[in-house]
């Protein structure tokens, strides 16, 4: 796990030792400033009860970035030659050495055996300790933070770990982190909502300048004022008609309340699309999801509506798409238990959710979704498209590890995971940018990623336009009409090896002129986006008007519906879908199959932030699709 984590600052030299029932101990993690919003109220009784989680180390975790490359590298012997889900769990769970170790340390120090808990999935150890027991244990000091809302948290400044225990643990819970919920209702006294990915004005959601005047015209002329499925199809020469549509699956994500109006897919069809009238989505409710109607406007409609119209256009009427509605209207969901529900592995992987981050069901609050929380109940389609995401600081260094590492699990399933890089340039969701302290303000200067688009086991796409009196048969540019592609490098992940000679061709000829403190500049991150794909000016049905719809929320489910139509091509002649395509696109076979874009930048913290330029760049990737050469490419590969 911790490879995924090179830029992580923890504080520990793993080493294998032997193993001694004594050993030194050493600092384990370390939390280097309180949260925003957090201040300290004291030290926690020494008789309370803390609940001790310890996070066991996978087997093979490590080598999880290789077995990947094995089945999805296009000079592989095993290109396509996917894992089942069984193959999956069994390689990584962990090892009956890391369980006993951890178990007979803890025996050592006073625990009772029947109070050692292992849980069925052998992925924690759990134990109730009084403070002073959890202190001791863990060479540390316990204390309640207050937050400005009233709630309270319990954590500590760092822990240490005994030098031959820490190979065998991720990490422990209750410590350092202060993972803030990002998807529950606040303890605020005003009693709205938090935040969440999901919830109307999050920084993630597409943007629109409203309903405007005058027709579109029938031809392609317009195009660059007008975005419709038209301009698209002749942009990236996009026609195409399913012939395996049985054997095929496109899905697309929600977060409640975000939800699709029918009227609105139909207004849309009328116009556009008129085989998809009447038809809706495939919709699986997970852990409450529900197309909900009670709240309406673009904040609430305007994502799905966008998603659905164009995705579900663009494979045409015969292809299915499956909408994944997730999370109940109180509680509402994260990505996390999303994946819970299409891997029941990952509900028990490294421990399960993390309570602070994700939904909890059956949902405690009241009026919530009162099911079990859904764990393998939903097969996940061949492409999944999500037009959602999180400012890379928003997320503790091991959350993002542990989910980037389920995305390379789905993966090895032969799973194409697409997420949009961001709407704000190089700065995160809102405009916000990162300060030394590791803060996120609007007046912030260091450049601040997105996540998921900086896991490296995922797909990223940003977004590019049909410039001011241009038309779709000249090259377009990157977004600079109300939104910038997000773009960037990160700073939890280190740059893989699929993407290092594009990238490195990058640096080495259009080396950022900024200062090395305002940027990852060491070389080796994790860079993004991958691709791109049109994001401005989309004509989008929404609340019973056609509105001008931006954002790498466009460009996202446009280029999952291309991919969805590549694997109906190699289905139908009884080939593999294409799983992750990420060292496949940037390997040398495919290289000039996308549309290079050479001229835009993506600004942001008081930045011209970076430039579009020939070959990869950090604002539109590897360009965009060019359907017809992709198409053909794929169908040469086994």
């Amino acid at each position: 796990m911790r490879s995924l984590l090179s830029f992580v600052v923890l504080s520990l030299a793993l080493c294998s030792a032997a193993e001694p029932t004594v050993s030194p101990y050493v600092q384990y993690e370390k939390r280097v400033r309180t949260p925003e919003g957090w201040s300290l109220k004291g030290r926690h009784p020494p008789d309370a009860i803390v609940p001790l989680r310890f996070a066991l180390s996978q087997r093979n975790i490590n080598a999880i970035g290789e077995y990947l490359m094995e089945v999805s590298h296009p000079k592989s012997k095993n290109y396509g030659k996917h894992w089942s889900a069984g193959q999956v769990l069994e390689r990584f769970a962990p090892s009956e050495e890391t369980i006993e170790v951890v178990r007979a340390w803890l025996l050592e120090n006073g625990f009772e055996s029947n109070s050692v808990k292992v849980t069925p999935n052998k992925g924690w150890i759990e134990v109730s300790a009084t403070t002073e027991e959890a202190e001791r244990l863990l060479q540390t000091e316990y204390n309640i933070y207050s937050h400005t809302t009233g709630k309270e948290h319990l954590a500590c400044d760092s822990y240490h770990l005994p030098l031959h225990i820490a190979p065998h643990l991720d990490f422990v819970t209750p410590t350092v982190h202060f993972d803030s919920r990002l998807t529950r209702r606040s303890e605020s006294s005003d009693g709205q909502p938090a935040r969440a990915v999901g919830q109307p004005g999050s920084g993630s959601s597409p943007k629109t300048t409203g309903s405007f005047a005058g027709s579109i015209a029938s031809d392609l002329s317009t195009c660059d004022q007008f975005i419709t499925l038209d301009c698209l199809r002749a942009l990236y020469a996009f026609y195409y008609s399913p012939v395996a549509a049985s054997k095929n699956s496109y899905g697309i994500v929600e977060y409640t309340p975000q939800a699709y109006l029918q009227s609105d897919l139909d207004m849309f069809a009328t116009n556009f699309s008129r085989p998809l009238y009447g038809k809706a989505p495939y919709m699986i409710s997970i852990d409450g999801g529900y197309a909900q109607t009670q709240y309406q406007g673009f904040g609430y409609n305007g994502e799905s509506d966008l998603d659905l119209q164009y995705g579900m256009s663009l494979v045409t009427a015969a292809q299915e798409v499956t909408l994944y509605q997730v999370g109940d209207m109180v509680e509402g969901a994260s990505f996390n238990n999303f994946l819970d529900a299409i891997d029941g592995s990952y509900c028990t992987f490294e421990g399960g959710d993390d309570p602070t981050q994700d939904g909890i069901y059956p949902d405690p609050y009241g009026g919530g979704y009162k099911g079990p929380e859904a764990c393998g109940t939903a097969k996940p389609t061949y492409v999944i498209s999500t037009s959602y995401s999180y400012n890379e600081a928003d997320l503790t260094p091991f959350y993002t590890a542990r989910q980037c590492a389920e995305y390379a699990k789905l993966g090895l399933m032969g799973i194409t995971v697409l997420y949009s890089s961001g709407d704000y340039g190089v700065a995160g969701n809102g405009g916000l940018c990162l300060n030394p302290n590791g803060t996120q303000t609007l007046g912030g200067k260091i450049f601040n990623p997105s996540f998921p688009s900086t896991c490296p086991y995922i797909t990223s796409v940003g977004a590019t336009m049909v410039p001011p009196g241009s038309t779709v048969y000249e090259p377009e540019t990157a977004c600079e009409e109300i939104i910038y592609s997000g773009g960037g490098f990160s700073n939890y992940f280190a740059m893989p090896e699929y993407q290092k000679e594009a990238v490195d061709h990058y640096l080495q000829n259009y080396y950022p002129d900024y200062p090395p403190d305002i940027w990852n500049s060491t070389g080796v991150s994790r860079a993004h986006p991958d691709i791109s794909a049109n994001g401005a000016n989309y004509v989008v049905a929404v609340d019973g008007q056609f509105l001008l719809v931006y954002g790498t929320s466009c460009s996202t489910p446009v280029s999952g519906a291309m991919f969805t139509m590549i694997n109906d091509a190699r289905l139908a002649v009884g080939k593999s879908p294409i799983g992750f395509i990420n060292p496949t696109i940037y390997s040398t076979r495919f290289a000039g199959l996308f549309n290079d874009i050479t001229v835009g930048n993506n600004p942001g913290c008081g930045t011209t932030g970076f430039n579009a330029t020939y070959g990869w760049d950090p604002v539109t990737g590897l360009g965009t699709p060019n359907f017809p050469k992709l198409l053909a490419a794929w169908l040469e590969l086994p």
